[in-house]
């Protein structure tokens, strides 16, 4: 017999995993209209908030590091969605700014947060709640890594 802390039923990171797994399939069918996997997805919400970034300040907001960003960027330019062109003042640093494509896509786009919440929380106050306690536990998790 098992002891219950080593039951693979009571352990937060699979519950997690198992909800990743899901969302997963949530968003697949969704972004797959759009053209995009979840991390371009990601990348592309960020440049749909600034238009233009650095690929490292892009690393950051995704909290993924130069060498899976820089590929994701190469193929989301391949779409024709961003352009890539380095920086006049230090050639070493690379911008991806959305193409008149790629800021198309947004409107498309809008559609996908909802149709998540919608599957996954039953209202707004609930949503707050989840966001909240995730957003605490991933602060947790960091400062205490």
């Amino acid at each position: 017999m098992s002891d219950p802390e080593l039951l693979l039923s009571n352990q937060l990171c699979f519950m997690i995993h198992r909800i990743d797994r899901a969302l997963g399939a949530r968003y697949r069918p969704l972004l797959a209209e759009l053209g995009l996997t979840y991390p371009q997805y990601l990348a592309m919400l960020s440049l749909w908030e600034h238009e233009r970034l650095t690929i490292g300040r892009l690393c950051e907001l995704l909290a993924l590091d130069t060498g899976t960003v820089s590929p994701l960027v190469k193929r989301l330019e391949g779409a024709g969605l961003v352009t890539r062109s380095r920086s006049d003042e230090d050639e070493r640093t690379v911008f991806a700014e959305l193409t008149p494509k790629g800021k198309a896509l947004r409107k498309k786009a809008k559609s996908v947060p909802g149709a998540i919440a919608s599957c996954a929380v039953s209202s707004k106050g609930e949503y707050d709640r989840l966001r909240e306690t995730l957003e605490g536990l991933l602060e947790r998790l960091v400062r205490d890594a």
